[in-house]
């Protein structure tokens, strides 16, 4: 038969001492003298002992992990933020716990377990902040949210700068003698697709060109309705002659799009995305996109929950990290007549 797993009571036995004072050295907490930590550890790694987290929880101690709510792990950009998330846990000696938010998951089920395992949250694109941004849940547990669906509520957030990213996306193509730019909007229910559609807008208005609403086509960040904008804006009496899509995804749509039309990219058709995905430097010709910093993000939004853990009010309820506008082969010089 198996030994039954090792206690703190087993543990204060052998080193002579209190389930108090194991349970402080289990907790890295202070109080606890040199030499009857060294005892304690080297007791508890003998007896290849296991903490139990929820009830260490609820004795008011640490459970030295971080939750993480993600709406899945197909995105790469998602994947990127874990990957910072957890290089900034394993840097605090800290574990990950990872949750998918599932619209059909009750919610408060994952709170209860969340509440036992974890010192604090970290959501990534929640579908809605509404479904954690309560007092009750606040009261009991940390939460830092990274990228919003919509920034309604007081959780600290960490974003992207999505409207001067996309003015820089704007300029840079018309610095290449671009002047009738369409648009390939994002998902209407997300806050940075409004922002990137503003950056849009504003960059062309100071430069003293008009915004001509027959450029601009709704998207939803999908290679299908990005592949059904690019045919809507090609097949206009005055095609653009560059496009910006809100997404890397969409700017793939596009890109098929351009090609069944028998135009080339960037010779007849400049192309711009915005996230830096993986494929963008894969796909033919190479996608000229704004470098979203996804791990730096996951990094600070660690971070700052980290501080908040331990008690902290957060520096700053707001942190919006620089990207980078990554010009590859997808852009080009304009080549034909000008028209606005």
């Amino acid at each position: 038969m198996r030994n039954p797993p090792a206690t703190l009571t087993d543990i204060a036995r052998l080193a002579g001492v209190s389930k108090m004072t194991v349970s402080k050295v289990l907790n890295n907490q202070p109080g606890v003298s040199r030499e009857t930590y060294k005892q304690v550890m080297e007791i508890a790694q003998r007896l290849n002992y296991t903490p139990h987290y929820a009830a260490r929880k609820l004795a008011g101690g640490k459970t030295n992990i971080v939750g993480m709510v993600v709406p899945s792990m197909e995105s790469s950009f998602v994947s990127e933020v874990v990957h910072g998330a957890g290089k900034a846990l394993e840097e605090a000696g800290l574990d990950l716990l990872l949750f998918t938010d599932h619209l059909n998951y009750p919610q408060e089920r994952m709170f209860s377990v969340s509440r036992g395992l974890a010192d604090g949250l970290l959501l990534v694109i929640p579908r809605s902040l509404e479904r954690y941004d309560h007092p009750q849940l606040r009261a009991q547990l940390p939460i830092v949210v990274v990228e919003p669906l919509n920034q309604k509520g007081s959780l600290p957030v960490v974003c992207a700068e999505n409207y001067l990213s996309s003015r820089k996306v704007v300029e840079h193509l018309l610095a290449l003698g671009h002047h009738r730019i369409g648009m390939i909007g994002g998902n209407p229910k997300v806050k940075s697709s409004h922002l990137r559609l503003q950056g849009y807008r504003d960059a062309l208005s100071a430069a003293g060109l008009p915004v001509n609403e027959q450029l601009i086509r709704p998207g939803d960040f999908t290679q299908m309705r990005g592949f059904a904008a690019a045919n809507e804006l090609l097949n206009l009496k005055e095609p653009p002659s560059a496009i910006f899509a809100a997404n890397d995804v969409a700017a793939f749509g596009a890109y098929d799009a351009i090609k069944n039309h028998g135009l080339r990219i960037p010779e007849d058709l400049s192309v711009v995305g915005f996230d830096d995905i993986f494929q963008a430097a894969q796909v033919f010709p190479p996608l000229t996109t704004v470098h979203q910093p996804a791990f730096e993000m996951g990094t600070a939004g660690t971070r700052l929950l980290l501080s908040m853990i331990q008690g902290l009010e957060p520096a700053v309820n707001h942190l919006e990290l620089p990207t980078e506008l990554v010009i590859r082969a997808s852009t080009g010089p304009y080549r034909g007549p000008q028209t606005v």
